[in-house]
């Protein structure tokens, strides 16, 4: 039987099926390094504070060397007996390095080791996730580079509404991507504090350097409340709700390469490295990708929604309950990094169907607006203006033409004010070109963006 680490209090061993039951070791295993990493700053700050011996540190961190080595390695054995990642790897130090490496533990508790263990691991897994975030957004940027002339209907309630370039429409998208990232950034800037020397809830009585520390782990200061240290998992949900925005932004693009890539569409074609086919129906190419990534955003939102929920009633200050924060929070780190990974690759080997989509544009009377705006500027009230095309596009239906088909008495049955003109204001491309305020559709303002977009 393997003698807990905690055992003195107790005078019949655990369960064995409360062992299995408590056990956290399973999922705890990627937090090995992590751990490892907070304990060697933590015993070399005991030993230049002189409450363990400088020979006895160095020692700690050289056990503690050999054991990271070990699980790099993949050869160390965890023991669900020990619980979790600390007892497991302090069980080890013990029995590489004997008694000494019991003094490891002075001035800490398991409740602050873990809080520091989860925020050094989210911070390299944010510094990656950024990574993605920006080759995302350069994919994206690629696309609208290299079809900058390309037009396309855009759409309200999914009806054609107004033509709009291409372009403008991933832009659209970075927009999002990039709001993600700088939410992602916060989020790292306001949890990377250290909560290590909060102990088990009180702080500890042991003349401990918690700056030092800090600073020694990369973090940007010391939490400041030891209560509040143990027992916030606010970064954590901080992270999911991050996690939850990313991937509706990617579900709502999947919606639109899903449509996009159907039949009934044609407007692009998925490279067939993301995509399968059916068991029985030999002419089907499926976008699983984007399919997949749509349905892994409900997993995310439940991995949210299961923090918040295991939160909201805890009382002050660590409770066992905290332990089922990190499955959650490891599934959502896994989902969004391949989402990320494979968009990125899959957004940028898209075939865009140019000649589709302008067939498209071409179609649901997308300059009526245009004939609007015409009359206006002629001298129509907006609203006159309005009901005026609102009559010519009823008259469209009846008669089976599109606006720039009409002949200019046709235009004129509907308003005088309507001259030869007209003509220069209802094509595709005098509809798009027209729009050339910052934010617009127009090539030279999408032209305008980009470049803004490569100078920072």
């Amino acid at each position: 039987m393997i003698n807990k680490l905690w055992g003195g209090r107790f005078t019949q061993p655990t369960d064995k099926f409360v062992e299995e039951f408590t056990a956290s070791i399973g999922f705890e295993q990627r937090l090995g390094s992590y751990d490892i990493q907070g304990s060697k700053a933590h015993a070399e700050m005991l030993g230049r504070q002189g409450i363990i011996a400088v020979a006895e540190a160095q020692q700690i961190i050289a056990g503690l060397d050999e054991i990271l080595a070990d699980i790099e390695a993949g050869q160390l054995e965890f023991s669900v007996a020990l619980e979790d990642i600390h007892m497991n790897i302090e069980a080890q130090l013990i029995e590489r390095i004997g008694a000494v490496g019991g003094k490891l533990h002075t001035g800490r508790s398991r409740n602050d080791q873990i809080a520091v263990d989860i925020r050094l691991y989210l911070r390299d897994e944010i510094d990656t996730i950024l990574d993605y975030l920006k080759k995302l957004e350069t994919s994206l940027i690629q696309q609208a580079e290299n079809n900058l002339d390309v037009i396309m209907p855009g759409y309200t309630h999914l009806q054609t509404a107004q033509p709009v370039l291409f372009s403008h429409h991933m832009l659209a998208y970075r927009e999002m991507i990039s709001r993600d990232s700088s939410r992602l950034r916060d989020l790292r800037t306001r949890f990377n504090l250290m909560p290590l020397g909060a102990g088990a809830l009180a702080g500890t009585t042991f003349p401990i350097d918690r700056e030092w520390t800090a600073k020694q782990l990369g973090f940007d200061g010391v939490t400041r409340n030891s209560l509040d240290s143990v027992s916030d998992r606010d970064f954590a949900i901080e992270f999911c709700s991050f996690a939850g925005i990313l991937m509706m932004h990617l579900s709502r693009l999947s919606e639109e390469l899903i449509l996009w890539s159907s039949a009934d569409f044609n407007f692009i074609e998925l490279s067939d490295a993301f995509c399968t086919g059916s068991s029985i129906m030999p002419q089907k190419k499926n976008p699983d990708v984007p399919e997949l990534v749509r349905g892994k955003t409900g997993r995310v939102y439940g991995n949210l929604m299961t923090l918040l929920t295991l939160m909201k009633s805890l009382p002050l200050a660590y409770n066992k309950d905290m332990q089922e924060d990190k499955e959650p929070l490891f599934d959502t780190i896994d989902t969004v990094k391949g989402s990320l990974k494979i968009f990125a690759d899959m957004v940028v080997e898209m075939r865009v169907k140019g000649d589709n989509m302008r067939i498209a544009a071409a179609r649901g009377f997308s300059t009526a607006t245009d004939v609007a705006d015409y009359c206006v500027r002629k001298g129509l009230p907006f609203r006159q203006a309005h009901e005026v095309v609102g009559k010519t596009v009823r008259y469209c239906v009846e008669t089976g033409k599109d606006i720039p088909e009409l002949s200019l008495a046709e235009f004129q049955e509907f308003s005088d004010l309507i001259e030869a003109d007209i003509y220069d204001y209802v094509t595709l491309e005098a509809s798009v070109n027209a729009r050339k305020a910052t934010g617009g559709t127009a090539r030279e303002a999408v032209e305008r963006e980009l470049k803004r977009l490569k100078s920072t």
